[in-house]
């Protein structure tokens, strides 16, 4: 660690002062709903440019890869990016999310209070009941497909992985639908966790553990480990944050317990996925063995430099937006349109990866990261603050969903958004955001159909009766109402000068 920092340029340090700096104005902002958001934020972009030079080796890495000049620039790419996104979020945020903007936290006062609002479990009831006929919609067409092979869709480490909706890499035709039921099943099952992390009804609760025992092992098996962290991490911090009682320091213990198995499982796949299948790996193997194992892919600092370097040798040229223009056009079928671009390609093929099929299919897919996405798409000055203006853009409206918590769905959908932050590190897509965007489709659409939810009615001290009526003021006492001044206690027309409010 101490030979990492001895090497770092100027650079380095003022985008760790941007960090830190960001991080403690973030969290002074948490009672206006931007602050958690944008810790989210600053948080992705340490682990995963931060997090990449510690945590590969950057003396004998990037160091060796890379000239000075070019490590020295990328860093001050995402300083800008930080500089851009640390002011442009507040006032996105005045902006965009107007009047609500005044008003305070939800998330906080359910992390002061708790959650046993009746009108919150009520909404989680509603959530776990429409959660629930999604999937066993999307598991009847797994009858359907699979017939007898169905129960590895439950159960695959009893066997293999079963799977109803096959797709190419590159979706073809009307493959869609596939990938449409997959992210709607990665919905479903992720407000499963949520429910049962926060609903106080026994019963509820037992159903949608029921719900996660049956859905989460399709997931679990799989090899993609974002929609497996997309599924679990809400409802762990959503129970630990909102249900658990306890201090600081108990929270903090499960939550490094809850780190330590999920990243022992992330490391198993890693080390498994590219020569067996998840399942068949854990059936044979167990998780002995894999302590050492690398994660893959935390390097969009090295894809950052990367990218610098192909420019300045002519290798990659900046493309000026086709890239975000293919992550918008990505929900129509290709089958509409055949022609439809493809997203990353370019890239992958500049980093030495080759086409394997007529199709335009590529060996390895390669990720340029959150900033670099941006410096592909608009160089290396307009790139960082696009991609910054873009991530102001998600954390006020995750800010919009705090604000409006006690609106039905807002909670689950809130702690989904906040786990996709991280996985928006690699790339700002709708790839990852599928399935919040249908989650946010959901609420839009019940709000404007979904009989309103009463608020319980508040409760008011009760009005003591007074031992005499009033008597009606007289014209000296409504004269003397009237040249009251701001700095006075104001009467009022039934109470004398001299009287004292009753007790």
């Amino acid at each position: 660690m101490f030979e990492t920092l001895s090497i770092m340029p100027i650079s380095f340090w003022v985008v760790i002062a941007l960090l830190v700096g960001g991080g403690v104005w973030a969290f002074q902002r948490m009672k206006d709903g931007t602050g958690l958001p944008m810790l989210a934020v600053l948080g992705t972009a340490a682990t995963w440019y931060v997090g990449d030079a510690f945590y590969n080796d950057y003396p004998n890495n990037h160091a060796k890869l890379f000239d000075a000049e070019t490590l020295s620039g990328a860093w001050l790419q995402m300083a800008w990016f930080l500089i851009v996104f640390l002011v442009a979020t507040p006032a996105l945020h005045r902006k965009i999310n107007g009047r609500c903007a005044s008003q305070r936290s939800g998330v906080m006062q359910l992390f002061q209070h708790g959650v046993g609002d009746p009108l919150i479990q009520q909404q989680l009831k509603l959530l776990f009941s429409g959660a629930a006929l999604l999937w066993s919609v999307l598991f009847l067409i797994a009858v359907i497909v699979l017939k007898s092979k169905v129960i590895y869709f439950l159960f695959p480490f009893l066997g293999h992985n079963a799977s109803p909706w096959i797709h190419g890499q590159i979706g073809s035709g009307f493959d869609c639908f596939a990938i449409l039921a997959v992210y709607l099943q990665l919905l479903a099952v992720t407000m499963f966790g949520v429910v049962a992390a926060l609903a106080t009804d026994s019963r509820i609760r037992r159903l949608a553990l029921l719900f996660c025992l049956l859905s989460w092992p399709f997931f679990i098996f799989d090899r993609t480990r974002n929609s497996i962290l997309a599924m679990v991490i809400p409802a762990i911090l959503c129970w630990v944050f909102l249900r658990l009682r306890g201090g600081v320091i108990k929270k903090g213990l499960i939550l490094l317990m809850f780190f330590l198995v999920v990243n022992t499982w992330m490391k198993f796949i890693i080390a498994n996925r590219s020569t067996m299948s998840i399942t068949t790996a854990f059936r044979e193997k167990g998780l002995t063995g894999e302590k050492h194992a690398h994660n893959e892919g935390l390097n969009m600092f090295e894809e950052l430099c990367w990218i610098s370097t192909f420019i300045d040798n002519g290798k990659y040229q900046v493309n000026w937006g086709e890239d975000y223009f293919a992550e918008v056009v990505n929900p129509i079928p290709r089958g509409l349109w055949h022609n439809k671009p493809l997203i990353g390609l370019d890239y992958a093929i500049a980093r030495g990866h080759h086409l394997t099929g007529p199709n335009g299919t590529v060996d390895t897919t390669i990720s340029t990261g959150m900033i670099g996405q941006g410096v592909v798409n608009f160089g290396r000055f307009l790139g960082p603050m696009v991609a910054a203006l873009l991530m102001s853009l998600w954390a006020v409206w995750l800010a919009r969903l705090d604000l409006n918590i006690r609106a039905l769905g807002r909670l689950p959908l809130y702690s989904l958004g906040i786990i996709l932050t991280f996985n928006l590190g690699r790339d700002i897509t709708l790839i990852t955001l599928y399935p919040f965007i249908f989650g946010a489709m959901a609420c839009w659409w019940l709000d404007r159909h979904q009989p309103h939810l009463g608020r319980p009615p508040e409760v008011s001290a009760p009005v003591r009766p007074t031992a005499h009526p009033p008597r009606p003021a007289s014209r000296r006492q409504l004269r003397f109402s009237r040249r009251t001044n701001a700095g006075f206690v104001k009467r009022t027309a039934g109470r004398s000068p001299h009287s004292r409010a009753n007790p």
